[in-house]
This record gives structure tokens, C-alpha cells and sequence, in this order.
């Protein structure tokens, strides 16, 4: 094998892609701003039990782990931004009250999560911590919502599909089973499995069996949560979780919003509402988020928590490529004129891209559309 052959499922951004990646990332960076998120800078490596802690099984399976040559003690590389930005939060920042937080970073994974996707997601975030109501949960949809319009796709029909983790852990109350077991069962879920669904749940008590075989069928548009209202069990934490889901719907004004209350998929720490983004016709969501209440809680400061995340290098691939940057060609010379010329229009915030003797008809990155050229002892900038 050559040397140079990358590992499976891990790929170099070549120049087109790798600017489309970054123009995009300035403008959710932007975006979030906008809102008031502060941005934060995580370490993509980190002590394991920091890394891992609360988060589950599934980020510990796709988290890369290795041994500090310094300390001795394990370390990872970070498979996910949220459980540093709740360390941040608890420990470093410790405000009293709202913090709105957002980053942009690379994310390491042992497999690929999805079909022909990449094991190194570049991910972007936003979060709030500090409040519990609706409020927050609506302004967290509606910035992933802002996020992908100035990326691009204003002009594709998106929806937002809701679910909530409340309903199934309603459902699972007073249940006696291990976590092997609900795992299983949270896999038949997420795949409608019913026959699968109907073994596994034999011995529940009917109410809770009952309650996730209906799960299996409650998807589609607002007629769902009437549904389930109907057939779920009348418990606190479904009322609670229907009631939330239908009121953030009717928030999102534009927006097209279905519901899939056995939607389980993403990490362990979703305590409340859940959500992905889709385009129409897209196999999977380019946005996922939801709430997370007890994130920080095994960093000693369990409070509210909701946010999103969505993969660049996803983004850019489910986009249109862009054209390429406008430039002025310039010849390479030592004249004083020229090259003061030349520095006027960079610091404006042209490009010039001076062709090197030899190497004149070479195409590059950037469509040159105008050039430099002398006429009476001057420099001007003309159409080509």
C-alpha cells in the first residue's frame, strides 16, 4: 500500500471545497453571533474520564482513544463538542445566568455514522445554557433554522422534525430491565421494528408495552400529537412533552414540521426535545439538536442545556458548488508602481493573483475576470 493512501472514510479538502467550507463557516459564526453566542475553542484532546463523562456508550465507541506520554493517564480525541462546551460552562465560565455559546471544530470518530459519511466531521454548534423554558428551545431551532438559510439553502424546502425524549422514558418508568435491554429496545424504535418491539417488550407491563408499540406508528404531521394523546399512557412527562412539542410547532412560522416520537438516534445526554433538520429528499438530517438538561451534571453543575450541531463538510457536499472567487491578473515585475498598485487593491479586498513568467495561461482557483494593465504611466484595472 502506498504511503500516501489515507485511511477509509478520511479525506484532504482540495482548494474549491476547502474555501465553500470556509466562507460557509465564517457565515454561521456570524449567524450566531448575531444571536449573541460567544464563540469557545475546546481542545481536540482531553483526559477520557473528562471526555466520556455522562455522555453514554455510543460517543465511548466512537471516540479514539490513546495514552499521554507525559502523564500516563488515557486521553481522547473528541468524537463530540457538547460534553467540553458543558465543562467549559460549569467550571471555567460558571456565570449565574445565561450563557449562549457556539464553536467550530473538528470532531474525530472511530466508524463513520452514517452511510458514506466522513470520520472526521467538521462540526459547527451553538448552545444555551441557563434557561429551561420553551423560550430557548425555540430560539435554538429558529438560529439552526437562520444557519442553513444564509448557507444556502433558502431556496430548498427544509423540515424540522420534533420528537421528545421525555415520552420514552415516561414509558420506561417503573420498568424493571438492565440497560442492554433498553438499548435493544431503543434500536427497534429508531428501525419501526414492531415485531422486534413486541418480543422484546413481552414481559413489560401492558401499559409501557402498549406505549411503545404505539410509538412505532406515530409519525407524520400535527395530527400525530393528537394521536398519541389519544393512545399513550396519560403520564406527567407525555403530557408535558406533547404539550411543549406542539407549541414550539406552532413557533416556527414558515417552516414545515413533522413529528417522529420513536426517533431515539444521537447520544445519551437528550433529556427533552429533540429535533433534525431535513432537506426534501435527503436520506438524513443535516441539523440534529435538542435539550440535554443533565450534561453538566457530572461536571458538578446540572442545569438547563439546549443546542444544535450539523457537519460542514455535509453541508458543503449536500450544496451546489460555488463559483469561483472574482480576481485581477497582474503581470510579476519589480516596477515600484505596479506593486504599490497591486498592494491598493489587496487592501481593498481584491484579489490579484500575479502570473509568474511562463505560467501564463494556467488555470487556478480563481476566475480572472479584469486585469492590471499600464497606459500612460499608470496601472488601471480593466474587463478582460
Amino acid at each position: 500500500m502506498s504511503a500516501w493512501v489515507l485511511p477509509d472514510h478520511i479525506a484532504d479538502v482540495l482548494p474549491s471545497e476547502a474555501r465553500h467550507i470556509e466562507e460557509l463557516r465564517r457565515q454561521l459564526l456570524d449567524t450566531a453571533r448575531g444571536y449573541g453566542y460567544e464563540l469557545v475553542m475546546p481542545p481536540l484532546l482531553e483526559h477520557l474520564e473528562s471526555l466520556l463523562s455522562g455522555t453514554g456508550e455510543a460517543l465511548d465507541l466512537q471516540t479514539f482513544k490513546l495514552v499521554d506520554q507525559l502523564s500516563g493517564r488515557s486521553m481522547g480525541l473528541r468524537a463530540d463538542t457538547t460534553p467540553q462546551v458543558a465543562r467549559i460552562d460549569a467550571h471555567l465560565l460558571n456565570r449565574s445566568g445565561v450563557a449562549r455559546l457556539c464553536y467550530c471544530g473538528p470532531v474525530v470518530h472511530t466508524r463513520p455514522d452514517r452511510p458514506h459519511a466522513t470520520r472526521e466531521p467538521l462540526q459547527f454548534g451553538a448552545e444555551i445554557y441557563g434557561h429551561a423554558g420553551l423560550e430557548a428551545d425555540t430560539e435554538v431551532l429558529r438560529l439552526a433554522l437562520d444557519c442553513l438559510r444564509v448557507t444556502g439553502f433558502a431556496q430548498s424546502p427544509v423540515i424540522v422534525d420534533l420528537a421528545d425524549a421525555r415520552i420514552v422514558r415516561a414509558l420506561f418508568a417503573g420498568v424493571p430491565v438492565d440497560a442492554a435491554a433498553i438499548a435493544r429496545v431503543h434500536a427497534a424504535l429508531a428501525a419501526k421494528d414492531a415485531s422486534s418491539l413486541r418480543e422484546l417488550t413481552a414481559a413489560f407491563p401492558a401499559p409501557s408495552r402498549e406505549g411503545l408499540l404505539a410509538l412505532v406508528q406515530l409519525y407524520g404531521d400535527a395530527a400525530v400529537l393528537d394521536e398519541a394523546a389519544r393512545v399513550l399512557p396519560d403520564a406527567p412527562g407525555i403530557r408535558a412533552a406533547l404539550s411543549d412539542l406542539k407549541q414550539l410547532a406552532a413557533r416556527l412560522e414558515g417552516a414545515r414540521v413533522s413529528f417522529d416520537l420513536a426517533d431515539l438516534r444521537g447520544y445519551a445526554y437528550y433529556s427533552g426535545m429533540r429535533f433534525g433538520i431535513y432537506t426534501e429528499g435527503a436520506s438524513d438530517s443535516l441539523v440534529r439538536g435538542g435539550r440535554y438538561d443533565e450534561v453538566g451534571a457530572v461536571f458538578g453543575r446540572n442545569r438547563p442545556a439546549v443546542g444544535f450541531s450539523l457537519d460542514l463538510r455535509e453541508l458543503v457536499a449536500a450544496l451546489p458548488a460555488r463559483p469561483l472567487r472574482a480576481a485581477i491578473r497582474a503581470p510579476w515585475s519589480d516596477s515600484e508602481t505596479l506593486n504599490k498598485a497591486i498592494a491598493a487593491l489587496r487592501g481593498e479586498g481584491e484579489t490579484v493573483v500575479c502570473v509568474l513568467p511562463g505560467h501564463g495561461n494556467e488555470i487556478d482557483e480563481f476566475h480572472c475576470d479584469r486585469e492590471l494593465v499600464e497606459a500612460g504611466g499608470q496601472w488601471r484595472v480593466q474587463v478582460i
